[in-house]
């Protein structure tokens, strides 16, 4: 029996491989633009692709291929489908899933992207790829003074890695300043303002690998957040407490010698550049109650603008943030449940909120949200349109008996595209919501017939 199963597994194994090898052999690149955004820590890459199907069978997905160097730093893939042209152009958003494959050259990583329909033969369609990479920017000098800005070192290849042949294709790299201290040359390959253009290139082969090294300054913050625990507690009588621990530091060169505060006031653009002093966290509509404070107590340096579709807090850590030094706050507010609480038509109710970190272009290593349900609450399950690690844990408050259902959602490597809605479902009976009220209404009862007990029961041995 055993040996049967080991048998179906190699098959399925050399079926998979097959397959690939045989998609891989019917696809080509017509026409490959890539445009890669360096203007801050997290590294945008902007793919257009132009596939034809050149085999005699239908093809239902292709591969996208990583260097090994940056799959351990890739943060999302998204792929787009794009039917119409100019004004009348339409966007369907395609399945992308990670893959191994068996016989990849140089370790290299893949993803599959799924077609919305197969594509015929002779039949072509154009793609846009968006793929992010964190703690791809490598500070050199690594230790920098205060009055010096921040070089960085960007590596990658000036062609596309792939598994198919591309005819034509263009790589452009989007620096934050006109300051490029060296690029590799490649001919052709030149230099104009902020981008540096390297191609066309034509008749490519498949997984083709040219390195290049961009060299240039970046003073943007390189705002990292080691660890974020947000926690969500949902309250039926009328409102979402939310608790936001921050351990934030700043994960560019790292500052050496002394700090003068007073040429950091007096010379900001000069002393301190590479440094950030202010952060921006983007918060939901209607919020209140925010607070904002650390280990020392609440911190005063913040400000508060509310709007219908979003409210934005500006604060100051207690001191500016040079390379390697951290800080550790608080951020908790309030907002009305019924903006964020409904009821599924299976008579479920779900939590409807906004998975990610507040703050502004930041890279999260290690996120955490917990949703805390109402005591009574069972069966919960969340729902989110990427992979992430679940738990359930068991939190005791106020009044508690059983304990309130913890749904912990996990995951690390987070940028601001993974700020979208996520919902965690559960069942609960309102009867529940009685319990606290009528907890505390016995205890009330039982203190009022003890304190009458006690008035009129004479103790007193020796008879009156």
């Amino acid at each position: 029996m055993a040996a049967r199963i080991w048998i179906l597994a190699v098959v399925v194994a050399v079926f998979l491989s097959l397959s690939a090898f045989s998609s891989a052999q019917d696809l080509q690149i017509v026409n490959a633009e890539r445009r890669i955004d360096l203007s801050s820590q997290i590294v945008k890459a902007f793919l257009t692709l132009k596939v034809e199907n050149i085999g005699k069978d239908p093809v239902a997905e292709m591969l996208l291929a990583f260097p090994p160097t940056q799959i351990k730093h890739l943060a999302m893939v998204q792929a787009l489908a794009i039917t119409g042209k100019k004004k009348k152009k339409t966007y369907l958003p395609l399945d992308v899933k990670p893959s191994e494959q068996p016989d990849a050259p140089n370790d290299a990583g893949f993803f599959i992207v799924s077609f919305a329909t197969p594509l015929g033969p002779g039949e072509t369609v154009k793609l846009e790829v968006l793929y992010i990479l964190t703690h791809s920017l490598e500070p050199f000098p690594v230790e920098i003074t205060q009055s010096e800005s921040q070089l960085v070192y960007y590596h990658d290849s000036a062609v596309i890695l792939s598994p198919y042949h591309i005819k034509q294709q263009t790589t452009f790299f989007k620096t934050p300043s006109t300051r490029v201290e060296s690029f590799t040359s490649i001919e052709p390959a030149n230099r104009a303002g902020k981008e540096i253009k390297y191609g066309p290139y034509e008749d490519r082969t498949p997984y083709s690998y040219t390195p290049v090294i961009v060299h240039f300054e970046n003073n943007s913050p390189f705002a990292v957040v080691e660890e974020l625990v947000r926690e969500i507690e949902i309250s039926h009588w009328g409102s979402l407490q939310i608790t936001e621990n921050y351990r934030l530091t700043h994960g560019g060169a790292r500052h050496k010698g002394v700090f003068s505060r007073v040429d950091y006031q007096s010379r900001r653009s000069i002393s301190g550049a590479s440094s950030f002093n202010a952060l921006l966290a983007v918060l939901p509509p209607r919020v209140n109650s925010v607070y904002y404070r650390d280990d020392i107590g609440n911190i005063s340096t913040s400000h508060l603008r509310t709007g219908f579709r979003k409210s934005e807090l500006e604060f100051e850590p207690r001191y500016p943030l040079f390379g390697g030094w951290k800080a550790t706050f608080i951020i908790g507010y309030r907002v009305p449940l019924e903006d964020y609480l409904f009821e599924a038509p299976d008579d479920r109710r779900y939590l409807n909120f906004t998975f990610g970190c507040p703050l502004v272009e930041t890279i999260v290593n290690k996120l955490t949200v917990k949703v805390v349900l109402p005591e009574g609450s069972k069966d919960p399950s969340a729902v989110l349109p990427f992979t992430v690690n679940q738990d359930l844990q068991v939190k005791y408050s106020y009044l508690d008996i059983v304990g309130r259902t913890v749904v912990v959602l996990q995951k690390d490597n987070v940028v601001p595209t993974h700020n979208v809605p996520f919902q965690v479902y559960y069942t609960f009976k309102p009867i529940y919501m009685l319990a606290e009220p009528f907890m505390l209404v016995s205890a009330f009862f039982f203190v009022f017939v003890a304190s009458l007990a006690y008035v009129h029961i004479d103790l007193n041995i020796a008879k009156k």
